[in-house]
């Protein structure tokens, strides 16, 4: 069996949000605690890599997560603070390495066991949803034609790919000096396939304060 391991992206600056939004609490606990926890209670998951701005704070995290592995410092873009986790992470190209944003505190153990699932069959499997919304093209701020939702999936994380194959993405996408805003898109690149497995809609992404309060809500005040 593929052993599994989680690169958890928590390097942003959270401009957005106003501040550090990974270290915000959440019914008691920091957003990025939450995330950390799915994946250390996962009895699938068998390393964590966890990417910060700064690589500090190491024992205060192995200490509370005894699956991490490493905890590296985060590149300029999202993909280079992937590629820092990946490079830190011991695992053969036909393990699974699953890479998640630390600002998605609410992921199930069911939706990282499909991803996990979708990856050790395809190579490749990010979860989605399909769009609430109608989605129309704009130009010069006019509409240009209307999207079939039918054709469009709103993509969260975990993204899970065998780890040869994410690498030779990361390294090509580096190589290139190409940039992707997911993981998935860099896969891409290389003219392979992605699954789409079924998301999840309490899966959001911390953004702002109102997403705390959403998070909040799902928890059950």
């Amino acid at each position: 069996m593929n052993r599994v391991a989680a690169v958890v992206v928590a390097a942003g600056e959270g401009r957005r949000f106003g501040g550090s939004k990974l270290f915000a609490p959440l019914k008691g606990r920091p957003v990025l605690d939450w995330s950390l926890r799915a994946f250390e209670t996962n009895p699938f998951i068998d390393a964590i890599v966890l990417v910060l701005s700064e690589a500090a704070g190491r024992v205060k995290y192995a200490a509370k997560f005894p699956k991490i592995a490493a905890v590296v410092r985060g590149g300029e873009r999202r993909q280079d603070s992937v590629a820092n986790g990946v490079a830190a992470l011991q695992v053969g190209d036909d393990d699974i390495i699953l890479v998640h944003d630390g600002a998605r505190p609410l992921l199930t153990q069911e939706l990282i066991e499909r991803v996990i699932e979708g990856a050790r069959r395809t190579g490749a499997a990010v979860p989605g949803l399909p769009p609430d919304d109608t989605i129309k093209e704009i130009e010069g701020g006019m509409v240009v034609r209307t999207i079939d939702r039918d054709r469009l999936v709103r993509i969260q994380t975990p993204q899970g790919f065998a780890a040869g194959l994410l690498r030779r993405a990361l390294a090509r996408a580096g190589a290139e000096g190409a940039a992707g805003t997911d993981e998935a898109a860099l896969v891409e690149r290389l003219g392979l396939p992605v699954t789409v497995v079924a998301g999840d809609p309490r899966n959001i992404k911390i953004t702002s304060p109102l997403d705390l309060s959403v998070a909040e809500a799902f928890l059950g005040r």
